[in-house]
């Protein structure tokens, strides 16, 4: 049997976070963790625990599997995924700004 990679992580969740305008610091308050333990992660020094993982995917309203994208045989657009993480957070304006842009994309 063929020995699988070692599954990385740290890098999409720092994306994730990132686009979602938190800081390590209010990433790690908000699901009761320490700074040092969320950049562990993100550096893929340590792995998240089951119940983080959820926390982080509750907090920010995603999936498990844009957490895990990379590796799983989805082909799903993964930029439109993160790019898409924050748009919950974005002003009314905003949001009618991106819903027009996208209606006139769609039109061409």
């Amino acid at each position: 049997m063929r020995k699988t990679s070692t599954i990385k992580i740290g890098a999409n969740i720092q994306k994730i976070r990132k686009s979602n305008g938190y800081t390590q610091e209010k990433l790690a308050e908000s699901i009761e963790v320490s700074v040092r333990y969320i950049s562990d992660i993100e550096q893929d020094r340590a792995k998240p625990s089951y119940e983080v993982l959820i926390r982080i995917c509750n907090l920010f309203q995603i999936t498990l599997d844009q957490v895990f994208s990379e590796y799983l045989k989805a082909t799903e657009n993964k930029k439109l995924n993160y790019a898409l993480a924050g748009y919950e957070k974005l002003s009314k304006e905003d949001k009618k700004t991106i819903e027009h842009l996208i209606m006139y994309f769609n039109k061409k």
